[in-house]
């Protein structure tokens, strides 16, 4: 299985603009500049992108996860944060952060921290980052 994304870059860096698509045609030519990275601009940018990647990977890993252990999520919300920071001449991405609230209706915590610890490890997302990825998460009753 392969998928792709696609982007375009006019000018130079700062003052150049870009746009960014997928291939499902889900975005197309959607616009990303420096201001939208490291400023407050319009548009989206490669960190933003890469969290919601991480995001959603992880919340389809921890499902399976948690089917392996005969439980079903009533709720999976997670939030992915991405540090972009400068390290000597250029920027590194130094975590990936993910913030998980979900409802799983007879899940003890001991099988919902299994599960969730799993996900984190074995989402293909999380394989692909070379950074520190921290998690939080909590069960909701």
């Amino acid at each position: 299985m392969r998928r792709s994304a696609s982007a375009e870059w006019r000018g130079d860096l700062k003052s150049g603009k870009g746009t960014v698509s997928s291939s499902s045609g889900l975005f197309s030519n959607s616009p990303y500049s420096f201001q939208a990275r490291f400023e407050e601009g319009p548009g989206t940018n490669p960190e933003e992108l890469l969290a919601a990647a991480h995001a959603g990977c992880f919340s389809m890993a921890l499902s399976a996860q948690l089917g392996q252990a005969n439980l079903t999520a009533e709720s999976i919300r997670t939030t992915c944060t991405i540090t972009l920071e400068k390290q000597g001449d250029g920027f590194a991405i130094t975590e990936s952060h993910l913030e998980l609230k979900a409802r799983v209706p007879g899940a003890s915590q001991e099988a919902f921290n299994k599960a969730v610890e799993a996900a984190k490890t074995g989402c293909p997302v999380s394989k692909l980052f070379h950074t520190n990825i921290t998690l939080k998460s909590s069960l909701e009753s």
